[in-house]
């Protein structure tokens, strides 16, 4: 028996309240409070959850948490994919799509160098490697699915979420910043307009970007109806193919990679959004129904996660970040240079990377460069697309270097 909490582990419908209501005031905070926008609506859905845990009001475990993993986690990613389009990302973000690839190697380079620096101090690196590889090239969606593919411990998620989000958020104000620093002024092209827009958004701050982004749309009944059904036959489909993959006579890195569920997922998302985009693009409401998806995962990550793991393990994990983040920037920028981008281009594949299409997008609208708001939306569901894999096959390769 665990230890005695004011919501009982088998009071299945307060536990729910609990999960979707933190999880919506998470979000709701986010999105008025200029603080809460910085830190992120994920890192207060942890933060509060730990709280709530660690003080006794919610248990540590229970299987309402467990139907987070088993569910809400998987129904998460096709949401998020509608708009997968992979010929109209290519040809709607145009430069953008290169410079991100930069960045997604700058990532996968990253992750080789922190792994082969620290991995003698940090535990379970295999599964840590996958899920920052995964947040650094897709965002919190992908390192949902990698902390579920690699069974990393709560605690080890928990301090990898608390490093992962303190670093994104400085990592925003510094490429927010980047126009502004003559050194980049002087060394890289911007166009007038991006300068311009630069100044003018500096002395805005940046108030309401994520309410912004996330501004009321227009969504029917069916939309939602079409959404919630539709993701449900592909992680049906998913989960029955990758469990006759699993059982099949392949060899064993072929069924090791083939049969994990989360790849199923998004390959036979992004296979039905770009042969049937039509369908899929109508479907409205489903990439809010996937972020909400998010925030609630990150409430349920949070509940485990004990302080004082958290605390002592979160500083060495934020060096192990920092060594990624600081190479994809140093790839990002080293290539666009030499390829003549714009830095505002690179930016935004920087932010893409680092923090998700909604980040991405945030921060063009914050910036006021208006061309790039879709362009960073786009490259960010890419990002969603490639994460799983890079991430797979980064920690994999990691995993036989260091055994």
């Amino acid at each position: 028996m665990g230890p005695e909490t004011w919501i009982k582990a088998d009071d299945t419908l307060a536990l729910w309240t609990f999960l979707v209501g933190w999880a919506a005031v998470s979000i709701g905070l986010e999105q008025k409070y200029r603080w809460a926008s910085t830190l992120t609506g994920c890192m207060i859905a942890l933060i509060g959850a730990m709280l709530l845990a660690n003080f006794g009001v919610v248990p540590l475990d229970a299987p309402a948490y467990d139907v987070v993993w088993g569910y809400v986690v998987p129904l998460a990613i096709p949401l998020l994919l509608f708009d997968a389009d992979i010929r109209r990302i290519r040809r709607e973000s145009g430069r953008t799509f290169i410079s991100f690839h930069f960045a997604a190697l700058g990532t996968v380079l990253g992750t080789f160098i922190a792994t082969f620096l620290l991995h003698e101090h940090i535990p379970e690196m295999r599964g840590v490697s996958a899920m920052l590889c995964g947040s650094y090239i897709g965002g919190s969606l992908n390192l949902a699915a990698m902390k579920d593919a690699f069974a990393v411990s709560p605690d080890m998620t928990g301090a990898a979420v608390v490093a992962d989000n303190f670093l994104m958020a400085f990592c925003f104000f510094v490429l927010m910043s980047l126009p502004s620093i003559g050194f980049f002024r002087k060394h890289y092209r911007m166009s007038r307009e991006a300068i311009r827009a630069s100044a003018e958004s500096a002395s805005e701050g940046l108030e309401n970007h994520v309410a912004h982004f996330w501004r009321r749309r227009e969504v029917s009944l069916m939309d939602l109806a079409g959404s919630v059904a539709v993701t449900f036959v592909i992680v049906t489909v998913s989960e029955k193919l990758a469990g006759y993959i699993g059982a099949s006579a392949l060899p064993g890195f072929l069924r090791a990679l083939l049969g994990q569920k989360y790849l199923l997922i998004t390959t036979l998302t992004v296979l039905g959004a770009t042969f049937f985009p039509g369908f899929f693009s109508a479907l409205g409401g489903a990439r809010e129904l996937g972020t909400f998806f998010i925030h609630i995962f990150f409430v349920v990550i949070g509940v485990p996660a004990s302080f004082t793991m958290i605390l002592s393990r979160s500083p060495l994990l934020f060096a192990y970040a920092a060594i990624i983040v600081f190479v994809n920037m140093a790839v990002t920028l080293g290539l666009g240079k030499g390829f003549g981008f714009d830095l505002e281009e690179l930016a935004i594949s920087c932010n893409a990377t680092i923090g998700g299409p909604t980040t991405a997008a945030a921060m063009a609208i914050a910036k006021g460069w208006d061309d790039l708001v879709a362009p960073a939306l786009l490259v960010g569901i890419w990002g969603y697309v490639i994460g799983n894999y890079a991430a797979i096959v980064t920690a994999n390769c990691l995993g036989n270097l260091l055994s």
